[in-house]
């Protein structure tokens, strides 16, 4: 580094620039940066706006598809319906606000992805989100959890979109850094996708929304930077959000953009105008001149880098036709919002910004937006040692079985006991504390409500004026998923496993899944341990997206998730690879949710028998890296599941056409828990008792906890009405074969749970009340603490 810097090491570093970093930019400019330009740089090049650890593995995955209109790149995927209809969606986060103002940081995140979504000329019709806490024993926790929950609700039922869906997990691994990922679908309602490449030499820049003010400065490099004691004081890094401008901003922009008159548009996210300004004159091979002069602010003496940092929310950036700006502006005046030329396109391929009749920064677009640092690091040439270490466990240091139960800790634990226990802990019991928070109703287009199925279902109405029969019964079902426990223990099989349970989910409500957008939430990649999950969980991804022909449309990468631990020590997050997937239904009287619906009806295990004789089957359930294993034994080990795509791919081709054809009335995947969590969560939502026969019946060594809590592998529990079950059987055993069994009925409203041995040995005996109190009413009992 020069000896003439005007900025000294610590300056440069609270940029989230390294020194390196500094002198490339010198190198680029020419010169050394001004205050304003070192602010831009140290937005633009931190990991959240530029992926600079995680671009080289991005590129593996697989990106286009017949329905793929638009992918990676824009502001939202884009993916082709049929019969006209175009979804637009995408996933990000906003974890570190989260964590600093859980309520701000969570309903900003909130408008954040809605703005993603109707930039590209689509109106929001839902939001999912997936969230990451500590636990619940913890005060902080339940303080932060409570903020972000009632951030999104607030947020999300102001501005008039549904929350439809989500997944909520609790882990000490996210003490003080909990992830807050959302998640929001729309429809296209303009002719042309809105793009965001500026083009046209000479035409007009409009700046439109809300005010810029201090709030949200460098938000971009704090969401890049480890948590640390002093990021709880660096409030100001964390936007403010107004739904109800938000909502006003919806309106205009769609209207704005059907006039045709707009040539691109933007968000102002994550680095604000300085983002905006640089990413569309990239892309366009163009450059913007904007003055500052002309933006309009809610506080006063602002200076160009609090003018190109700040991250205040609702703000949009537009290239006009040349002769069509009044036209807009007007449009934005009627919605109360603000508008105003601010600039303008120029051939040179540059950002200038001008304050006060002189040029404040200029920096060659494609410096700040595409040509910038690329690390290529170094993977570890074999497993690091904690997972060596962990896959060193057997099930056969677990205490022996015995039809009565297990013995933990010197005291014997009744399977009924633990059957309730795991359903009383916060990541496998009802989240309705959380969704009855959340306005799931509005918009009038929710099919399938959380909480009863294992996918969201919305209905896709009709454009303005459109008459076409083949979409008034079309939906899309949308999910959101990881176990991040499997991922820890082995980032690609467990990467894979997040991608089979995604479309595994959309299965069981009828859906084809049809296209990715992941949130890749990581510690720091500059350790080898970080980067070595980052990498193996990308592969894992890409290979599972190419099998389930699930294209990745777009997403956010989310590194340097660690905070403290009580020693002091930075400590990662579990690596938590979040996928939402989303897919198409198409006769919407053809779902069905996870509850049972009548009794006597058959109760089939589709997939994976309870007690495998398929020889050298490619997966099987295992109780490594289980919820059992952690809850009840508190044991974090042993290898997770592995995922056997062919059978994946038959077993969901079977429970979609069960449902299309009428046969299936329910249908729940076997996912944390495993098999008895799965029958008591059917029978607790659809308010009626089972009989189950496992058919196994009792050996000295048999693992009953294997059977019961056991998972991995593609398992769908369905039911279907007794008098059509002759035909589904004869379906079932020309599609899957040997993988499928009958294991028993639905009861009434006042039996229990009953599952027996094949020689009618009792295993569990559970009531529904006694169950579904603990189930409903886990997280409730927590927080009133």
């Amino acid at each position: 580094m020069s000896i003439n810097t005007p900025f000294s090491p610590e300056e440069i570093a609270a940029e989230g620039l390294k020194p390196e970093e500094y002198q490339e930019i010198v190198n680029r400019l020419g010169r050394h940066p001004n205050k304003a330009e070192l602010g831009m740089f140290g937005v633009m090049w931190s990991e959240h706006c530029c992926y600079k650890n995680s671009r080289p593995l991005l590129k593996q995955f697989p990106t286009s598809g017949d329905r793929i209109l638009v992918g990676p790149g824009e502001n939202a995927g884009v993916v082709d319906l049929g019969d006209g209809q175009r979804l637009a969606f995408k996933i990000e986060s906003h974890n570190h606000p989260s964590a600093v103002e859980p309520f701000q940081g969570a309903a900003t995140g909130v408008g954040g992805i809605l703005r993603d979504i109707f930039t590209m000329g689509a109106r929001p019709i839902a939001v999912l989100n997936s969230l990451r806490f500590g636990s619940l024993e913890d005060a902080r926790t339940r303080r932060i959890f409570s903020g972000v929950v009632a951030g999104i609700a607030n947020y999300g039922n102001s501005v008039g979109v549904p929350t439809i869906g989500g997944e909520v997990y609790f882990d000490p691994a996210y003490s003080g850094n909990p992830l807050v990922n959302a998640m929001a679908m729309g429809l296209m309602e303009t002719p042309e996708i809105v793009k965001s490449g500026a083009n046209g030499i000479g035409n007009p820049v409009l700046y439109v929304g809300s005010t810029t003010g201090r709030d949200g400065m460098g938000g971009a490099s704090f969401a890049s930077a480890e948590l640390s004691d002093a990021s709880m004081d660096d409030r100001p890094a964390v936007q403010v959000g107004d739904p109800f401008m938000e909502k006003s901003l919806i309106e205009a922009c769609l209207e704005a953009f059907k006039t045709g008159a707009v040539v691109a548009a933007q968000d102002m996210g994550a680095a604000g105008i300085t983002c905006s300004t640089s990413e569309m004159a990239a892309k366009g091979g163009v450059g913007i001149e904007l003055d500052l002069d002309k933006i309009p602010v809610r506080e006063t003496g602002m200076v160009p880098y609090e003018y190109l940092l700040s991250e205040s929310q609702e703000r949009m950036l537009f290239v006009a036709h040349k002769g069509r700006e009044q036209e807009l502006i007007d449009i934005f005046h009627r919605w109360g919002l603000q508008a105003v030329v601010a600039g303008t396109v120029i051939a040179e391929s540059i950002v200038r910004i001008l304050f006060q009749g002189k040029v404040a920064a200029e920096i060659p677009a494609t410096a700040l937006a595409d040509n910038t640092p690329i690390y290529h690091r170094e993977l570890l040439p074999e497993p690091p040692e904690y997972v060596r270490k962990a896959w060193e466990w057997s099930p056969d240091s677990l205490p022996v079985c015995t039809s009565q139960g297990i013995e933990v800790s010197g005291k014997l634990q009744t399977w009924n006991d633990i059957l309730l226990t795991l359903l009383d802990t916060p990541s496998i019991a009802s989240k309705r504390w959380v969704y009855r928070q959340y306005d799931h109703q509005v918009q009038n287009n929710t099919v399938l409500f959380p909480g009863g199925a294992d996918a969201a279902v919305v209905r896709v109405r009709p454009l303005e004026g459109e008459v076409n029969p083949a979409v008034l019964n079309k939906g899309v079902a949308a999910t959101v998923d990881c176990n991040s426990r499997y991922v820890y223990l082995n980032p690609y099989e467990g990467a894979k496993a997040v991608v089979a349970e995604a479309a595994r989910n959309l299965s069981c409500v009828g859906a084809e899944p049809v296209a990715v957008t992941d949130n890749l939430n990581f510690g720091s990649p500059e350790k080898p341990v970080g980067y070595w999950q980052l990498a193996e969980a990308c592969r894992g991804i890409s290979e599972a997206c190419g099998e389930f022909n699930t294209p990745v449309t777009g997403g956010n990468v989310s590194l340097y998730n660690e905070t403290l631990d009580s020693e002091g020590n930075p400590q990662p997050i579990y690596p938590t690879p979040v996928i939402g997937m989303v897919g198409i239904i198409p006769d919407l009287t053809k779902v069905c949710g996870q509850s049972w619906q009548s009794e006597g009806d058959v109760i089939y295990l589709l997939g994976l028998p309870i007690e495998s004789k398929i020889a050298n089957p490619k997966s099987q359930i295992v109780l490594g890296a289980s919820e059992y294993l952690a809850t009840i034994h508190g044991i974090v080990a042993g290898k997770p599941p592995e995922i056997d795509y062919d059978l994946e791919r038959i077993v969901q081709a079977a429970c979609r056409e069960g449902i299309r054809r009428g046969w299936v009335r329910s249908a729940h995947d076997c996912a944390e828990g495993g098999l008895a969590v799965a029958l008591a969560e059917a029978c607790i939502s659809g308010k009626l008792g089972a009989q189950i026969n496992l058919g196994v019946s009792a050996t000295p060594t048999q693992r009953w906890d294997n059977l019961l809590f056991g998972e991995g592998g593609a398992r769908i529990l369905v039911s279907v009405v007794q008098d059509q079950a002759e035909v589904w059987e004869s379906y079932l055993q020309e599609q899957l074969a040997n993988y499928w069994q009958k294991i028993g009925n639905v009861g009434n409203t006042n039996s229990n749970l009953r599952v027996f041995t094949a020689d009618n040995a009792l295993l569990i005996d559970v009531s529904m009340t006694v169950a579904g109190d603990r189930y409903s009413h886990a997280i409730e009992r927590r927080l009133a603490v």
